[in-house]
Formats: structure tokens, C-alpha cells, sequence
């Protein structure tokens, strides 16, 4: 099937399936004329590879685990990029929540506020600023 095909197919767009393939991983024949021209089994990869996409993962992890699908073998290479992957990933979050959390202060501030809480706030935020190595607070 031509690129055009297997985009509609598998629902993504034919520069991500250009890209796909300058990744190296996913692969076509060409025609004799240079047109791209993809197997059956392209649209189950490519769904595959959105799959791992959405898992958060890197195109280079990807191009390690591809192998290891295809053959039903994890190498030891692959579990370590995962396990990385995943605690990359428990890292954001964490920064996430915190992020929230604080968030959730302002809103409780600002829907609560009085002038003795606004200055316990500026005055907060000038401590944390100092200990950040931002400067003292203005």
C-alpha cells in the first residue's frame, strides 16, 4: 500500500510515517519511481509504535524495543531504557503533584485572601526565592 494508504489506515498523519522511517523504525519498499510502498502488516506496526509513543517513550527507545518485539526477546539493554524511562516519567509526576499542590494554595489564597495572608505569601515566596539562589525577596 503507498504512504497515503497506510496514513488513513492507521490514523496518523504521512510526515509521521516519513518520520517513522528516518528513525528507522518503520521500513518500505520503494518503486521504481521512488514512492514509498508498505506491507499488510505496516498498519499494525504503526499502531504499535503510537502505542509506545503514548507510553511516553523517545523514538530511540522505541527503535530498541522493536527489535525485542519481533524476536519475543528482551534484551537486557531494553529493560534498563524502560525502567529509566519509567522512573523519568515517576519524576515528572512527582514535580507535577507539587506543582499542583502549590497551585491549589494560590487558589485557596486567592478565593480566601486578607491582607495578613498575601504577606505571609510574598514573604514565603521571598524565602524560597533566597534559598533557590534567586536573591532576596524586594
Amino acid at each position: 500500500m503507498r504512504i497515503g494508504d497506510l496514513a488513513s489506515r492507521a490514523q496518523v498523519s504521512t510526515r509521521a510515517l516519513r518520520y517513522y522511517e528516518e528513525q528507522g523504525i518503520l521500513h518500505s519498499e520503494r518503486t521504481p519511481s521512488g514512492q514509498r510502498v508498505y506491507s499488510e502488516s505496516a498498519v499494525d506496526r504503526v499502531r504499535l509504535i503510537q502505542h509506545l509513543f503514548s507510553a511516553g517513550l523517545a523514538s530511540r527507545t522505541i527503535a530498541l524495543i522493536l527489535p525485542c518485539v519481533d524476536t519475543g526477546h528482551a534484551s537486557p539493554e531494553m529493560l534498563v531504557s524502560l525502567h529509566t524511562e519509567r522512573d523519568r516519567i515517576t519524576t515528572v509526576i512527582a514535580d507535577l503533584q507539587e506543582a499542583q499542590r502549590r497551585l491549589d494554595q494560590v487558589i485557596e489564597l486567592t478565593e480566601h485572601s486578607t491582607p495578613e495572608q498575601c504577606a505571609r505569601v510574598r514573604d514565603a515566596a521571598g524565602r524560597t526565592s533566597a534559598l533557590a539562589g534567586a536573591g532576596a525577596p524586594a
